[in-house]
């Protein structure tokens, strides 16, 4: 079978239209199997069932770049006056690598459109333009804002904050009969928009989104001494560049966390020593957690209970409601720890403690050293990549999750090291729409700073 022979089939099987499979033949666009079920979910935003926002990537060296620049293209020659926006956070480097891809993408057809440098700008000659858009600050995204595209693609995606990729999706909208507006995006895991990606692309399901994961192994066209360096890397750069793990970032402080490890599904602890934690929050959340510890001293995150926006006689009665679904009465609670802010004195006389308590939840103010704490947090996570000769863990985790408790699961990942204090995790509220913050954290480390004291009372050592 030769090559044009393989690529059809492939994309045939991949899902892509018969037309979308003569368009990418004709103008020289051969892309692989990852890329062609990319430009299938792109083709499917055709339809109101189709998804409107497509990603692709993960690890480096999938065929990004290649991927977005193709499907533009496809999009661009078969409807004629397209107008589409190509945004990327570092302007040279994504001119740079337009220039030198586009005969590598569209070099059947390099009579049919003309690259103008000068002004930025892929002009095809049915009308339909690509706008290469810039920016080194999220500031300057302001400057297209207000602006309308058909088709927004953006590269790198996890460079930008979710209010802004937002904000720019709002201008991806259309008056041109028969075209449904769509937002594509490439990127790997990390970087400062690592979180939201996270959580829409990969994490939450939805027929309005679809993700492509790809990696160097669904690349045949690039050189090996490039995968022998991806292979070669250690640690979270292992993880997130060489297999595209949306657990692994660039800079995060608990790079020993594993979710195949440390999540585990619920089984009974009515049998064990139980108490509770809380981080108050209004506009924030408000987090609180069911421990345990059994006998070898592991804690387990058992139950979550998390809102923002509730009066403390709501979050009394979740609270409760989370302890009756284990069998554990807030009698049998050795204690109940929280934030300091709780116990500070307000205008009428009384704290937040003093209200919990009058609804039956007596807390106890939390030890919240923050250094400390990461550091117990650290401990208690293990070393999943320390093993002994017959593969065993040497230094095995002392702490687990239930899979109930998804807010906490997916904070821990997201955490940052604070530039300014290596030792500490960075502060980080949530966003106007919820989403973020590190409130489940917080809880969590006051429940297992909170565990020491209670070895000593059980008798433990």
């Amino acid at each position: 079978m030769n090559p044009s022979e393989t690529f059809i089939r492939a994309a045939f099987e991949a899902g892509c239209t018969r037309d979308q499979v003569e368009n990418m033949a004709r103008i020289g666009c051969i892309m692989q199997p990852r890329q062609l079920q990319a430009s299938a979910a792109a083709r499917k935003a055709d339809t109101l069932s189709g998804p409107v926002e497509i990603g692709y990537g993960g690890a480096r060296g999938g065929g990004k770049s290649h991927w977005l620049i193709g499907q533009l293209a496809d999009d661009c020659l078969r409807y004629p006056g397209l107008k589409c926006l190509l945004l990327r956070k570092v302007g040279k480097s994504v001119k740079e690598a337009f220039a030198d891809l586009l005969p590598k993408v569209m070099g059947g057809i390099q009579g049919e459109y003309e690259y103008i440098p000068s002004r930025s700008v892929l002009e095809f000659k049915n009308g339909s333009q690509i706008i290469i858009g810039h920016f080194q600050t999220e500031k300057q995204i302001d400057a297209y804002l207000g602006l309308e595209y058909d088709v927004i693609g953006v590269e790198e995606a996890t460079t930008l904050t979710f209010s802004k990729y937002r904000s720019i999706r709002t201008c991806c909208r259309t008056s041109k009969e028969g075209w449904r507006p769509r937002t594509y995006s490439t990127t790997n895991p990390g970087n400062i928009g690592h979180a939201w990606y996270k959580e829409r692309f990969i994490t939450s399901k939805s027929r309005r989104r679809a993700f492509i994961h790809a990696t160097v192994d669904d690349n045949a066209f690039v050189n090996p001494e490039y995968k022998q360096d991806l292979d070669e890397l250690t640690g979270w750069q292992l993880r997130a560049w060489r297999f595209g793990d949306w657990d692994i970032a660039a800079g995060q402080y608990f790079t020993n966390f594993r979710r195949e490890l440390h999540v585990v599904k619920p089984f009974d602890i009515r049998h064990m020593k139980v108490w509770g934690a809380l981080d108050y929050g209004f506009h924030h959340y408000t987090m609180a957690y069911l421990l345990a510890e059994d006998g070898d001293g592991t804690i387990y995150h058992v139950a979550e209970h998390g809102e923002r926006g509730w009066l403390i006689p709501d979050h009394a009665a979740g609270i409760n409601a989370m302890l009756q679904r284990h069998g554990v009465t807030m009698g049998q609670l050795t204690t109940f720890v929280a934030g300091t802010d709780v116990f500070a004195k307000k205008d009428e006389g009384l704290t937040i403690a003093d209200k919990y308590k009058a609804h039956g939840i007596d807390l106890k103010p939390a030890n919240t050293d923050r250094i400390n704490g990461a550091a117990e947090y650290l401990a208690r996570l293990g070393n999943p990549d320390l093993l002994h000769e017959d593969g065993t863990l040497r230094r095995p985790p002392r702490m687990f999750f239930f899979n109930t408790c998804q807010r906490l699961i997916t904070c821990i990942p997201s955490l940052q090291t604070d530039p300014n204090r290596p030792e500490d995790v960075l502060k980080v509220d949530i966003d106007d729409d919820g989403n973020g913050g590190d409130d489940p954290y917080d809880a969590s480390r006051y429940g297992i700073m909170a565990a020491s004291a209670l070895r000593l009372m059980w008798g433990f050592g």
